[in-house]
């Protein structure tokens, strides 16, 4: 097995700026130059993208970002020892002992093993005052070497210079470090009458919060007296919790940021449930949680049916708008499979069947066959059976999104409600804001019952029987009663407004669009135009192609980014690193399926440049595309569902000119806004 880390990954008492991204592009150039990662910008752009999710900085002035990438060869450790020290994100300040973790997408569970030993290693003070005293890249290997090969630790320590005048060298070092990796669990016995808990700790990437979240949370409740055991749901596999010791258990802490595997066996218990990182830097804090939890009747208890879902923020830790804005993403997200199969399948429906199809496929279907062709032969048939499968898979597009916000409030007891009150909606007129808000009203008082202490004879009913029961009546109730009326008008007004627009209003409504779709690139800002288009997508027709028209607009300024890319590339290659080159390749593909996440790698190189250029060319995309009347039946595929396009020639003509737009203004920014720390940063490759 090759090493984790070399002395050429180590940068010792260094200034390589006060903030996370500068620290992360180093190092990730670090792993690059020595052949463990073959592309800087995707290494780069991942190991960024993860940090955004949660920050990485814990207590004690240490920070571990690390990411799981395509563009890494073996796992890799590249350590910094800052000076000035870098903003990760931890409470208590910044960092000065960073540890880079790059691993990639299929590493070997060894591996994964060896990278979580010096995770759990990070939180003993001994060894991260080891690592602050070495005086040499080769006394930092030895240290991480001796942590994570522990029973290698006397050879390692032979192989050693001794001790310096500026700390102890490997040989004293190493043994310390492996002796604080080895250090055994705390007793998992504990007198009858002492509190016991059970804690799963689970991570994104599950290399290094995972372990270092489980050390945290086992340390303060031993210095507390509390017998707790946890079991860690990492990359490098997990040892499930005996069911005796669940069972004993007065309260479980679920510290986690994806789905509880097989959360079914704390059935019943009373839960605390957070971030991740919250254990590493409030595990004391979590501990007390729970333990009055255990003694409070009407404490939150893990649902018999109801998942942790990958949110997992539901609990303390989350804010008020973050709760919502997760919720009302992932309502959009499960909505979209429906939108995209029910469009194109409307869209092939015309394509066979012409736009007469509306008026005539109930008829043709119910009373034709294969082997009863309608008037106009087989291509109306098949195009009438089409138009309809996609028809009633449109008709889903509310419910799924309200039922989906109403699960991320609630999880599965919110379901029912959640759908109901969009059915609801639909019926009244109420569209896309009337499924929101019924969502919304139906998970969280979903939620609020689930919160309610039952008697232990009704909690099997709960989550599917009574609350599915009094949140379907509260949330659909409140849509017929009071809001959808109010809703459905503001919508049809809506409708009105946009079915109305034409030449310069129409252009207005394209900018604003196009902008919000190269805002962000996949992003909140995004999701909100894109979800814009597809929710109106049904309503389209032949005498009503306002919503059409934004759907073509909002495709082509999403196209616009990752094309511009990869046509800056080309205009001027010396400008870009040949990494970013090859992303270049790969945007032109990415680009034509409209896949705007394509330019992501730019973006996250540098921000400042790319994203500015892209909403300059797709703000003129999105205006052509409404000003001459484009029209897109399909909410996704690019160029691939040219079918579907009304007036392409101006669809594609709209495109081209945003993505030269977007690659000369990229190309004049690279050239003439030259940033001051551009010295600092790695150069380009030369052409």
């Amino acid at each position: 097995m090759s090493q984790l880390i070399t002395e050429q990954l180590v940068t010792l008492d260094e200034n390589l700026g006060t903030t996370s991204e500068k620290v992360i592009r180093h190092l990730a150039q670090r792993v690059v130059d020595t052949g463990r990662a073959a592309a800087f910008e995707g290494l780069y752009a991942d190991a960024v993208a993860r940090e955004q999710k949660t920050a990485t900085g814990v207590p004690g002035g240490i920070a571990i970002p690390h990411c799981r990438s395509t563009a890494v060869l073996e796992p890799t450790l590249a350590m910094a020892r800052l000076e000035p020290r870098a903003d990760f994100g931890a409470k208590d300040g910044p960092a000065d002992l960073v540890f880079f973790i790059a691993a990639p997408e299929g590493a070997d569970k060894e591996h994964l093993q060896l990278l979580s030993k010096l995770a759990r290693s990070l939180v003993k003070k001994d060894f991260t005052a080891a690592l602050r005293s070495a005086a040499s890249p080769a006394e930092i290997v030895a240290l991480v070497e001796g942590a994570v090969y522990p029973e290698k630790a006397p050879a390692t320590a032979a192989a050693g210079t001794g001790s310096t005048a500026a700390g102890p060298g490997p040989a004293a070092a190493a043994p310390a470090a492996a002796a604080a990796a080895a250090e055994p669990e705390p007793a998992r016995t504990a007198p009858s009458a002492q509190k016991t808990l059970v804690a799963v700790t689970a991570c994104p990437t599950g290399i290094a919060h995972t372990y270092m979240a489980a050390d945290s949370l086992v340390a303060s409740a031993k210095e507390a007296g509390i017998d707790l055991q946890v079991e860690t749901q990492g990359s490098a596999g997990a040892t499930p919790l005996d069911p005796a010791v669940i069972s004993a258990a007065d309260a479980v802490i679920f510290a986690v940021d994806v789905d509880v595997r097989e959360k079914e066996r704390f059935a019943g218990k009373p839960v605390i449930q957070s971030p991740v990182k919250r254990a590493i830097d409030e595990p004391d804090v979590m501990i007390r949680e729970a333990l009055a939890a255990a003694d409070n009747p009407n404490a939150r208890r893990v649902s018999a049916t109801a998942d942790i879902s990958e949110h997992a923020g539901a609990g303390g830790g989350e804010s008020f708008g973050g709760k919502l804005k997760r919720a009302l993403l992932t309502g959009v997200s499960y909505m979209i499979p429906f939108v995209a199969g029910g469009g194109l399948l409307i869209a092939l429906g015309f394509l066979l069947g012409g736009y007469d199809i509306t008026n005539v496929a109930d008829k043709v279907v119910l009373e034709n066959s294969l082997f009863n062709l309608p008037e106009g032969g087989v291509l109306t048939y098949l195009g009438a059976v089409l138009f309809k499968i996609g028809q009633l898979s449109m008709g889903f597009l509310v419910p799924a999104l309200a039922g989906y916000i109403a699960y991320a409030l609630a999880d599965r007891p919110g379901i029912a409600p959640g759908f109901t009150a969009g059915a609801v909606a639909l019926f009244m007129g109420g569209g896309f804001l009337g499924g929101m808000v019924g969502g919304l009203i139906a998970g969280f008082f979903a939620y609020w019952l689930t919160t309610l202490a039952a008697p232990r004879w009704l909690r099997g009913l709960m989550p599917v029987v009574i609350i599915p029961l009094l949140a379907s009546i509260v949330a659909s109730g409140a849509m017929f009663l009071f809001i959808g009326g109010p809703i459905a008008a503001l919508t049809a007004g809506l409708n009105t407004w946009l079915s109305g627009l034409t030449g310069t209003s129409a252009a207005i409504l394209g900018i604003i669009l196009g902008l919000m779709m190269c805002f962000d690139l996949g992003g909140p800002v995004n999701k909100v135009a894109y979800s814009f288009a597809v929710a109106g997508l049904g309503a389209g027709s032949a005498t009503n192609q306002a919503p059409w028209m934004i759907m073509a607009a909002v495709m082509a300024a999403g196209m616009v980014p990752p094309l511009a890319m990869a046509l800056a590339t080309v205009l001027d290659r010396k400008r870009f690193s040949l990494a970013e080159r090859e992303n270049g390749k790969a945007a032109w593909l990415l680009g034509a399926s409209f896949i705007s996440e394509g330019a992501i790698p730019f973006a996250a190189a540098d921000p400042l440049r790319v994203i500015p250029a892209s909403m300059v060319g797709g703000a003129v995309t999105g205006a052509i595309c409404m000003a001459t009347g484009v029209t897109s039946q399909a909410p996704h595929g690019g160029l691939f569902v040219f079918f579907a396009i009304g007036n392409l020639p101006m669809f594609l003509l709209a495109i081209v000119v945003g993505t030269i737009i977007s690659a000369l203004a990229v190309v004049a920014l690279k050239r003439y806004a030259v940033r001051k720390q551009a010295a600092a940063e790695p150069a380009a490759v030369p052409a």
